[in-house]
């Protein structure tokens, strides 16, 4: 079977779309609730990949926690996180378990600004496409293949900014989430092509199948720079002549 098209999953952006707070969702204590009832009072760190992921997902998280830390936030009163499980098939242990690990991991953070849920298909879908996040199984090596990266929401639930990739900095989420908190709405960042599929977490590195992808991405983009500043230098000459 052929190595998936890694560039295929990368962000869909799309700054001021509305997430469906009417979403059913049920919380690491088993409870059955709605987007709504979590998002609202304050900014939301939105993070969807799944509690028993292989690769990038813990590493996101844990990037966000350090970023946390340096940030001069304050979870739960400033903003919340929300970790939403792209398996339908995980349940509320999964999250707690994930939840009881990240807490373990960043003891400061109150447990009640760390937000983990699973939902059905219908719901997943409908978060994922609102916020243009793309996924799929891979039946081979057993993992779900989509982009890495953090969604910041605004009071009522709408996308205020991307955080992409991972290695977030405590300035960049203070930025996004005061943002968030005057209901500003970003232009889309930069895209990153970070997929969560044959990342190796233990290592840090991905699998030859995705290095020979992402070089050949990177040989693509200076390719195209290159040609932009050509361009660019014969428009002066012809201006100056």
């Amino acid at each position: 079977m052929a190595t998936p098209n890694a560039a295929l999953f990368s962000w869909q952006q799309h700054p001021g779309a509305q997430v469906p707070l009417a979403t059913a969702v049920r919380d690491e204590a088993g409870h059955d609730t709605t987007l709504g009832n979590i998002i609202g009072s304050h900014p939301v760190v939105l993070d969807l990949g799944y509690y028993h992921c292989p690769s990038l997902c813990g590493v996101v998280r844990a990037d966000l926690f350090n970023a946390i830390a340096t940030s001069g936030l304050v979870p739960g009163k400033d903003f919340s996180v929300l970790a939403v499980s792209i398996d339908p098939a995980e349940t509320p242990a999964d999250a707690a378990g994930a939840k009881a690990a990240d807490l373990h991991a960043s003891p400061s953070i109150p447990p009640t600004a760390l937000h983990y849920v699973t939902a059905a298909q219908a719901g997943i879908t409908a978060i994922a496409g609102a916020i243009g996040f793309r996924e799929r199984w891979d039946p081979q090596y057993k993992q779900f293949i989509h982009p890495a990266g953090l969604v910041i929401l605004t009071k009522g639930g709408a996308v205020s900014s991307y955080l992409l990739g991972a290695g977030f900095t405590g300035g960049d989420l203070r930025a996004a989430v005061l943002r968030a908190g005057d209901g500003g709405i970003a232009q889309a960042a930069l895209p990153i092509l970070l997929v969560c599929f044959h990342f190796d977490s233990t290592t840090g590195r991905y699998t030859l199948a995705i290095v020979k992808l992402l070089r050949l991405l990177g040989i693509l983009t200076i390719v195209v720079i290159g040609g932009l500043l050509i361009v660019l230098n014969r428009t002066k000459s012809r201006l100056r002549g």
